[in-house]
């Protein structure tokens, strides 16, 4: 299964989400944290990312005579590539929108049922803002944006540091308007 094919589901995509930044897990970890999704449901993704590459054994040890294992993000799979997304057809980008707000939904509500979830206190945000862009300044905003989010992408789990879930969603809602 290709992985543009393997991400295409909300669940799998969680999956990927919470094995961001270095994160080992097991799949217990991984029940616990998607507390919405059957444990079967959890235990047949993490099985098809495994499989097709995305996921990867990072250790296993015995459990009550059960392996355990932990699972990584193999990197290098967990994208898609520039040159699978400009392949993709209307419908294919209007289906992956689908599925990321789907799994922005469910980890949306995840959070609010988790006791003592405050927004205000963890700063939530998901405002919407229309700005007017020349084709240039776009480039420029896509650009500050990469500088300002790639280097916390490296970030490794540390006391301290909670993981958040950033989704910068970017398309135009209108046309130019014409010359006067």
């Amino acid at each position: 299964m290709e992985t543009a094919e393997l991400l295409a589901h909300p669940v799998r995509l969680r999956i990927v989400h919470a094995l961001r930044g270095g994160r080992e897990m097991t799949t217990a970890d991984l029940v616990e944290r998607l507390p919405d999704v059957s444990k079967a449901t959890v235990y047949r993704h993490i099985d098809l990312l495994s499989n097709g590459g995305v996921l990867e054994v990072a250790a296993e040890r015995r459990v009550r005579g059960a392996v355990e294992r932990r699972y990584r993000l193999r990197q290098d799979r967990a994208s898609i590539s520039a040159a699978a997304a400009a392949g993709l057809t209307t419908e294919d980008h209007r289906r992956a929108f689908t599925i990321a707000m789907t799994a922005l939904t469910a980890e949306f509500g995840a959070y609010l049922d988790r006791p003592g979830a405050d927004p205000a206190r963890d700063l939530v945000g998901y405002r919407q803002h229309a700005v007017w862009l020349s084709p240039g300044e776009l480039v420029e905003l896509i650009s500050e944006l990469r500088a300002a989010i790639l280097p916390r992408l490296t970030q490794d789990p540390a006391p301290g540091r909670a993981q958040y879930l950033l989704s910068p969603i970017l398309f135009p809602i209108g046309d130019a308007p014409a010359e006067p």
